[in-house]
């Protein structure tokens, strides 16, 4: 082949254009708790929900008017969207398990390289992904709550609150089926499945070419969705707890959800990972302190005067955990899926604390603390130690 001559000159211009700026990349992996479920509510109310849709009917719809895999939820308002020119990529899917699975006849990719179909596991969707793209700066974390259960706790604790009276309290946390999830040998084995997550997640980048040195794994922990029963807003007697609150439970359950569940869940995470190369732990438990479900510092938006989520001082009056609702999920606009979970107040707190964390592409871990107001970009001030 004759060689083609190029002029110096076109050399020296070419040399001197400089070379187009890629931007980082950031991406989420795991369950609900960090895909965006409830992100479409901003507050709670027993009003009209048009009162809190904060991003109305097409708040999933990751794949132009539809969900690129049904039932994912990968809301607008996920964490991971940290803005600024860097790309954020949502592989997390509400009902994700560390093992891929269809349940309800849905696809619920776990952290592993499953492939059916058109369907594949996240770890097989983050190699794709590393692949093309040279610029992943931070991958974020968050798994664990589905292979303990979490659907399933939510339901028996109201379940067993509204069928008992306060006289002859039917206490979920000593229900067999629930002390099993929690037991030594169960916690021993999820905690080696959730390493072994991890784990999959770095083969799914060393095979797509990275070396550790060129981004940082994110392990985050669960935030509280309840505070302990002496700052919940209503009593455990009653109907108010669940029909004005959504969030029936009996005081010793409640206590039990936070000190157990949620530890649990958590030291399961940093259990995990503990000693791993190239993963930092970003702490998450207390990000929502002040602002949980039926907590007394906050209210129903009709309990603090609030007209609707975006009139001012909303965030720091209203909820940042969606009801726990049941009948109302019936006929929508709210979904089942939802309950318990951040909603659009919580995932966007979530997002300016991963932003700090993803820190201008030199990712850090820290623990999420609550602040007050908005920033610039509309979301609730937070800060990470």
């Amino acid at each position: 082949m004759r060689a083609r001559w190029i002029p110096l000159a076109a050399l020296c211009v070419a040399a001197a254009l400089p070379s187009a700026a890629s931007a980082d990349t950031v991406v989420a992996v795991g369950d609900s708790a960090i895909s965006g479920e409830a992100g479409r509510w901003a507050g709670n109310t027993n009003q009209s929900a048009s009162k809190t849709d904060a991003l109305g009917a097409g708040a999933y719809d990751d794949a132009g008017g539809a969900e690129s895999t049904p039932g994912c939820h990968r809301s607008r308002s996920a964490e991971v969207h940290i803005g600024d020119r860097v790309k954020s990529v949502n592989l997390a899917c509400s009902g994700a398990r560390t093992y891929s699975r269809t349940s309800d006849g849905k696809w619920k990719p776990g952290l592993d390289f499953a492939v059916s179909g058109a369907n594949k596991g996240q770890a097989r969707m983050l190699q794709d992904l590393a692949s093309t793209d040279p610029d992943i700066k931070a991958v974020v974390v968050l798994i664990g709550a589905n292979d303990y259960g979490f659907a399933d706790i939510l339901e028996t604790c109201v379940t067993n609150w509204i069928t008992s009276p306060s006289w002859w309290k039917n206490y979920c946390h000593d229900d067999s089926n629930l002390t099993a999830m929690f037991s030594a040998a169960n916690i021993n084995a999820i905690t080696t499945n959730v390493r072994a997550a991890f784990n999959r997640l770095k083969q799914a980048m060393g095979n797509a070419g990275y070396d550790e040195s060129r981004y940082e794994i994110l392990a985050q922990t669960y935030s509280a969705p309840l505070p302990l029963s002496g700052g919940m807003r209503y009593p455990e007697t009653g109907w108010s707890r669940q029909s004005v609150g959504g969030c029936g439970a009996w005081n010793a359950d409640v206590n039990w959800a936070r000190n157990t569940v949620v530890e649990t869940l958590n030291n399961t995470v940093k259990n995990a990972v503990a000693g791993m190369s190239n993963v930092q732990v970003l702490d998450a438990v207390g990000a929502l302190n002040g602002r949980r479900l039926c907590e007394s510092t906050v209210g129903l938006l009709e309990e603090k005067g609030v007209a609707t989520w975006q009139s001012p001082g909303a965030v720091d009056k209203t909820e940042w955990v969606h009801q726990i609702r049941t009948t109302s999920t019936i006929f929508g606009p709210y979904q089942l899926q939802e309950d318990g979970h951040p909603n659009y107040w919580g995932q966007l707190a979530l997002r300016n604390c991963f932003r700090q964390a993803y820190n201008s592409g030199a990712p850090r871990g820290g623990a999420c603390a609550r602040g007050t107001g908005l920033n610039a970009k509309g979301e609730p001030n937070m800060a990470l130690n």
